[in-house]
Order: structure tokens, then C-alpha cells, then sequence
């Protein structure tokens, strides 16, 4: 074993040791995370420490007993396989149960309290159980499927857009179809009704397009090595992978620039049974901060290399950094949530024109909206910024995603005004390059 998987282990091992001898709760089983994958607007969280609703942070690790609840905003928890639950305004949603069986199987609970949210299940794992509760209900997932649950007054609206699913309840068991409603009597003992149709709900547009993004940049993942799917997308659209000599396989966000810091923006939170946990600002930044390590490599920055998907870690894992860098690390005492550098915590509504600079590694622009971020970033190399023009939320949210529709740039060094049809795409397997020296 490597001394870059060594370090990494010991972190994990060492903070699993200390969650389990301090939470009783997960003494018999198996800690899992995932991931606060998406926050627009107003999101708050609880950690199920005893202090109840705070700020949501973008990245933050969803454990057992967390709440979320949002208020304007809208928010997405993403699995491991890829899996989503999205939740709109005026939601609140309970994971009460995130283990993992000694056979591997995982097992996930997930409460809607009030709201409304949407859920993407991929099915990826046999051995997986994944189940969503309204009311006095229970939907037991075990196959693909996509639907939405609307708690509204007196009932409650299942609505399946793709697959099926049966429900229990008091009323008894129904099997719910693709492009069919069940209706629930919250005030009748949860008596249902089926409908052939579904009415279109003004959130599915925004639920459809991030389907689409995840689905699309899912597929052009550069290292296949991966055994987990979250955070996956946004490796492939925010940065790119390269072959360094001396190194293997690395990634990097696009953005970077020459002095630019992984750990600039960002804040430690704390965990009952844990202690504190870095949580990245950068919108890819989940998988580069719970697996692998950052190396600093002379001539192009700081990378990061994949690996010790063995456990998570808590903060980040450093290889080779420069003399006197200050490295990472969390407050010596207290519970509160420390807030590092100038993050982008959350974001309300899209924005017409994003400015671009090196040294931001992608910070603030929303994921999807902007096609050729490659490009974009090479412009912004030569040039020292670029304006660039995000898509619309409507005209994303339809699932047109068609060459030309995601936006535009311009530069200050051209002066003129750049189309940028299509997105951009990491590079296959097997024909990685180097980036540019900066």
C-alpha cells in the first residue's frame, strides 16, 4: 500500500473508530454518507445535534437522523449509485436511516415530512434497499424509477414518470405505473385512487434538467475506476482528467489558475460522533475531498488523484505540498460551524451573465449552464477573464440540451463576442494530455 493510501486510511479508520465509540446510535451497523449535492436559495439542515435548523452548506455529508428543510429554495441529496432526491420550497425530508449490511447492501429511509419532492432511483445494487414514507405509507423501491410525491392539505399525489412502484398502506397495497397518479385520502384512512395521466407540476421542468445533466456527464466519466457514481457529473464538467508523468491519472478543475488552493473556500462543520468535517464551496467538491489526495505538481498546480475509495475521510488528504503551506486543518475546539475564505454558499435563481477568472475553479457557475467550460477556461488563460452568458432555467428545464443552447462567452482580449455550441467533454480514456503549463 502506497503512503498516499496509507495516510488516507488512517484518516478514515481512525475517525470511524472515534464515530463509533462516540455514537451509540451506529455502534450496529455500518456508517454511511451522501451527499448535499445541490442548494439554491434558502436550505437549512439539521444535524440531529440537539441544536436544530442551521444553514445548509453545498457538499455537506448527509449521515443518519439529518433533517433538511427549505424554505424558498430548492435542494438535492445524491447517493452513491447516482440515486437523487430532490426537494422543492416548503419541503422538509428525514433520512433516517443511511447503514450498510455486512453482505454490502445498503440501506436507505427517506422520510417527506411536508412538501413536495422528486426521486431518481438507478437500482444499481441487488443487494440495495431504498425506501421513501408519507403519512402512513411506505414505498418500497426496487427497481429504476422516477416519481414524484406531493403532500398537499388533506392528501397526498404519487405521480410515476418512469418505471413502477407498489404502496403500502392502511388502506392496503397499490401498484402505481409509468405516467399514472395515486391519489391519497390523508384524512380517510389513506383511501387512493388511480389516475391514467399526470399533470404536469411547474418544478418538473427544473427536476428534468438536472436528470439530464447528471445523465449526460455521467457517461463521459475519464477514469472508469470509480466505484461510486456521486459527484461523478461534476468531475466531467468542471474539469478534466490528464496523464501526468510521474504522478498517473489526474484531475483538475478548469478555472484553476497558478495560485489557486483546493482548501481556499469552504467551511469545517461538525458532526456529533465525528468532530469536524471540511465541506467544499467548488461545486465538484465532494469526491476530490472525501477520496484520494491533492498534490501539488510543479508546473501545473494542484491536481487531485483518485483513490482510497476504502472509506471516506473527514479533511483533506495532502501528498508533496509546498514549503510552509499552511496545511488544512479543523477548529481546536467548539461545535460551530467555521466558515473558510469567500464560498458561494447558496444561490437564488440563475444568473444572466456569470464573470469568469482564474483562480474561481468553476465557483459560481451553475452546473449545466454553460457549454465549453474547456474552452471558456483556455480563453480565460489567455485573456485573464470572460464573460459568460448562462441558459435560461426554462429553456434547460424542457430537456433540450441541443448544441448551441447553453450559452455564450465573451473575453476582454477579443472584444468581439464567442458562440459556444455544445458542451464540452473530457477527454476518453487512453488519450488524456497534459494541460497547459501555467
Amino acid at each position: 500500500m502506497s503512503k498516499q493510501s496509507l495516510s488516507a486510511w488512517t484518516v478514515v479508520v481512525v475517525g470511524l473508530v472515534f464515530a463509533l465509540g462516540a455514537a451509540p446510535a451506529f455502534a450496529d451497523s455500518q456508517v454511511r454518507i451522501v451527499r448535499l449535492s445541490n442548494v439554491e436559495g434558502g436550505v437549512q439542515v439539521d444535524k440531529n445535534a440537539g441544536q436544530g435548523f442551521e444553514k445548509a452548506f453545498l457538499n455537506m455529508p448527509i449521515v443518519q437522523g439529518m433533517k433538511l428543510a427549505t424554505k424558498e429554495g430548492r435542494a438535492e441529496v445524491e447517493f452513491e449509485d447516482g440515486s437523487t432526491v430532490r426537494i422543492t420550497p416548503r419541503s422538509t425530508v428525514e433520512f433516517s436511516e443511511l447503514t450498510l449490511r455486512d453482505s454490502g447492501g445498503r440501506v436507505s429511509t427517506v422520510i417527506l415530512k411536508s412538501g413536495m419532492a422528486y426521486v431518481n432511483y438507478s437500482a444499481k445494487g441487488k443487494a440495495d434497499e431504498f425506501t421513501v414514507l408519507f403519512a402512513n405509507e411506505k414505498i418500497q423501491v426496487s427497481q429504476v424509477v422516477h416519481f414524484r410525491l406531493d403532500l398537499a392539505g388533506d392528501n397526498a399525489e404519487l405521480a410515476v414518470f418512469n418505471g413502477d412502484l407498489k404502496v403500502a398502506g392502511p388502506s392496503g397495497e397499490v401498484q402505481v405505473g409509468k405516467n399514472k397518479t395515486a391519489v391519497f385520502n390523508l384524512t380517510d384512512n389513506d383511501k387512493f385512487t388511480v389516475a391514467k395521466n399526470i399533470e404536469e407540476a411547474p418544478l418538473d421542468a427544473w427536476d428534468k434538467q438536472q436528470n439530464k445533466y447528471q445523465q449526460e456527464y455521467a457517461v463521459r466519466a475519464s477514469n472508469s475506476n470509480y466505484p461510486y457514481g456521486y459527484g461523478v457529473s461534476d468531475l466531467n464538467y468542471y474539469g478534466n482528467y490528464s496523464n501526468i508523468p510521474g504522478y498517473g491519472m489526474m484531475w483538475q478543475p478548469y478555472f484553476a489558475g497558478a495560485g489557486w488552493s483546493p482548501f481556499a473556500d469552504g467551511a469545517w462543520m461538525f458532526y456529533p460522533g465525528f468532530g469536524y468535517t471540511w465541506v467544499s464551496a467548488y461545486p465538484w467538491g465532494w469526491m476530490p475531498y472525501r477520496y484520494g489526495s491533492w498534490a501539488m505538481v510543479p508546473g501545473y498546480g494542484w491536481m487531485w488523484a483518485p483513490g482510497g475509495f476504502g472509506g471516506w475521510s473527514t479533511m483533506p488528504v495532502l501528498t508533496n505540498p509546498p514549503n510552509r503551506f499552511p496545511t488544512p486543518a479543523p477548529p481546536a475546539r467548539g461545535t460551530a460551524t467555521v466558515v473558510v475564505g469567500h464560498p458561494v454558499l447558496t444561490a437564488g435563481g440563475l444568473p444572466s451573465r456569470v464573470l469568469v477568472q482564474n483562480g474561481t475553479a468553476g465557483l459560481g457557475i451553475p452546473r449545466g449552464t454553460v457549454s465549453h467550460l474547456g474552452k471558456v477556461s483556455h480563453q480565460v488563460q489567455q485573456n485573464g477573464f470572460a464573460t459568460v452568458r448562462t441558459a435560461p432555467a426554462s429553456r434547460m428545464g424542457g430537456g433540450n440540451m441541443r448544441s448551441g443552447s447553453m450559452g455564450s462567452m465573451s473575453s476582454s482580449g477579443s472584444g468581439g463576442h464567442m458562440s459556444s455550441g455544445g458542451h464540452t467533454s473530457a477527454p476518453s480514456s487512453g488519450s488524456h494530455t497534459a494541460p497547459s503549463r501555467k
